[in-house]
C-alpha cells in the first residue's frame, strides 16, 4: 500500500552525509569581518582618505587641495587651542535655540493642521511656499529685518526647521489607523489630549524622522548664513571660523572647519538620534 503512494518519478536513495560534504561550513574570520558594518565603513574610510592624501601629493598646491595630515595638524592645533571648542559651542548654541522654537512651531501647526480645516489651508498654504525656497536665500530680509548677527540665523534657521519636521509630522498623523482613532474617541479624548495620547505615539516613527531631516537641514542652512551672517557682525562659529580662514588663505583650516562640520553631523546622529530610534521605534516593533 505504501510503496503505491510514492511517484517512482521522484523515487530516489538517499545520498550519505560524508558524499555531500559539509552544508553549514563556519565562516572565516575574514569573511566574519567583512560581513559587519563597521569593519566594511572603515575601510572604505581609509580608502577614502587615503585618496585624498594621494591626490593631494599629487597636486602638490596647497591652496587649493591641502593634505590629509596638513588638515589633521590644523584640526588638532584648534582643538589644542580651544578655539574650535569656542566655535563649535557658538554654533551649537544657536542651533539648538533655532532647532526648538522650528520643532514648537512645526508641532503647533500641524495640531492645529489637524484639527481644524482652516489650520489645514493655512498650513498647506504655508507648506507650498516654503518648502521650495531655501532658507539662505532669506538673508539679505532678515538683515534687513533683525540687524547682523543672531536675530537673523534664528530666523533663517527656523524657516528651514520647521517645515520638513511639520511635513512629516502631518503625514504620520494622516497615516494613523482608524482604529486607534476610534480607541481615542471611545474614551472620549479631545483636542491636544488626544494628539498626546493617540497621535503622537502612533506617528512617533515619522516624526523622528522628520526631526532628522530638520535637524540635517538647520545645520548645513546655519552654517552657510554664519558664511555671511557671522562675518558681518564680526563674530560668530564655525561658519565664521571657515570663512576668516579662507580670507587669510589658510586653506587647512578652511578644511578642518568643514571636517568638524561633518564630524558633528556624525556624533549628533549616532549619539543623539540612533540612541533615541533604538529605545523608541525598534522597541516597540515599529521599524525593523
Amino acid at each position: 500500500m505504501e510503496e503505491n503512494l510514492v511517484r517512482p518519478d521522484i523515487k530516489g536513495n538517499p545520498k550519505p552525509a560524508e558524499e555531500i560534504g559539509c552544508v553549514a561550513k563556519p565562516l572565516s574570520n575574514w569573511e566574519r569581518l567583512f560581513n559587519t558594518a563597521w569593519f566594511c565603513k572603515t575601510v572604505l574610510l581609509v580608502l577614502v582618505l587615503g585618496g585624498w592624501e594621494w591626490y593631494a601629493v599629487f597636486l602638490d598646491n596647497a591652496l587649493m587641495f591641502p593634505t590629509f595630515s596638513a588638515t589633521v595638524k590644523a584640526l588638532g592645533n584648534l582643538i589644542m587651542s580651544g578655539e574650535m571648542f569656542v566655535k563649535a559651542g557658538y554654533t551649537l548654541k544657536i542651533l539648538g535655540i533655532g532647532y526648538m522654537a522650528g520643532l514648537a512651531l512645526a508641532t503647533l501647526i500641524t495640531v492645529l493642521a489637524t484639527f481644524n480645516r482652516f489650520g489645514q489651508y493655512v498650513m498647506e498654504l504655508l507648506t507650498s511656499i516654503v518648502a521650495p525656497l531655501p532658507a539662505v536665500a532669506l538673508l539679505p530680509l532678515a538683515f534687513i529685518w533683525f540687524g547682523l548677527g543672531n536675530g537673523s540665523l534664528l530666523f533663517v534657521l527656523i524657516i528651514s526647521v520647521w517645515c520638513p519636521i511639520a511635513q512629516a509630522m502631518h503625514s504620520g498623523f494622516k497615516s494613523v489607523p482608524t482604529t486607534l482613532r476610534m480607541v481615542g474617541r471611545n474614551y472620549e479624548l479631545k483636542g491636544f489630549r488626544y494628539a498626546q495620547k493617540i497621535l503622537f505615539p502612533a506617528a512617533f516613527p515619522a516624526i523622528l524622522t522628520g526631526a532628522k531631516i530638520g535637524w540635517a537641514f538647520g545645520w548645513r542652512t546655519l552654517i552657510a548664513a554664519e558664511l555671511v551672517a557671522g562675518v558681518s557682525s564680526g563674530k560668530g562659529g564655525i561658519g565664521w571660523m571657515v570663512n576668516e580662514a579662507k580670507q587669510n588663505l589658510d586653506i587647512p583650516v578652511v578644511f578642518a572647519g568643514l571636517v568638524s562640520v561633518i564630524v558633528i553631523g556624525l556624533i549628533v546622529e549616532n549619539f543623539i538620534f540612533k540612541p533615541i530610534e533604538n529605545r523608541t521605534v525598534k522597541k516597540w516593533g515599529m521599524q525593523s
